[in-house]
């Protein structure tokens, strides 16, 4: 699971934090993305004097506005989970090649 935490500290919360959550919570919920994308608050991400601090798994991000949500969730928060759900090639087997072509000689 992908966790999204968002400073609800003071400084954030009066720069948006709860608009920036709630329009991510409907991003994920637009996208079906429920239960591979989880959003937490905390307290004070210690980069206060530039915005909204957010975390995306290991990666942090400051000076989001909710305006730039739908963004930001598609430039940063999608790509983590199609790279965390992207389905493995299990077969071992060499790939077939197109009907009525043949493969190297």
């Amino acid at each position: 699971m992908l966790l999204i935490t968002i400073c609800v500290g003071s400084s954030c919360s009066l720069r948006g934090s709860d608009e920036l959550a709630s329009e991510l919570f409907r991003l994920i919920e637009k996208e079906n993305l429920e239960g591979l994308v989880d959003i937490v608050g905390a307290f004070c991400m210690d980069a206060c004097s530039k915005g909204v601090s957010v975390r995306v798994g290991e990666r942090e991000f400051s000076g989001i506005r909710p305006e730039q949500a739908q963004a930001f969730f598609y430039s940063e928060v999608v790509p983590r989970i199609k790279t965390k759900i992207a389905p493995r090639n299990t077969d071992k087997s060499p790939a077939t090649p197109p009907c009525g072509k043949e493969g190297p000689s």
